[in-house]
């Protein structure tokens, strides 16, 4: 029996906030000063000539090293958490990475797929 006046104020209480709300008015947007930004410029953070990437892995234990086998440009290695990338895939014959893995039995082998599994 008490739950009943209970659940009636929780639902005033709702309704009554969601009515301030629709009679608050639309929020006004928040202008930023752009002299904050004006140092900023555009820069590439990734592997120049990459290209588009289609798979990734990291390395179990290793939290900052990843690997990344791009569509169009071999597999890359980062040992910072992505600030610098290495190709380690230039020597082989093939260039378009579908798939890659870390073996879990031990890090410094990596299984890689050639080809594209996404093709147009």
């Amino acid at each position: 029996m008490k739950r009943r006046p209970i659940a009636a104020l929780v639902s005033l209480l709702l309704l009554g906030s969601a009515s301030v709300r629709l009679l608050a008015g639309p929020e006004t947007t928040k202008q930023i000063d752009q002299r904050l930004f004006q140092e900023l410029r555009w820069r590439s953070i990734g592997p120049f000539r990459g290209g588009r990437v289609l798979a990734v892995t990291g390395v179990r234990g290793q939290p900052e090293t990843y690997y990344f086998g791009a569509v169009g440009g071999g597999v890359w290695k980062t040992n910072d958490a992505g600030r610098t990338w290495k190709p380690i895939f230039d020597a082989q014959p093939v260039a378009s990475i579908g798939a890659i893995a870390v073996a879990p039995s031990d890090a410094n082998v990596i299984f890689v797929g050639s080809g594209e599994a996404d093709m147009r």
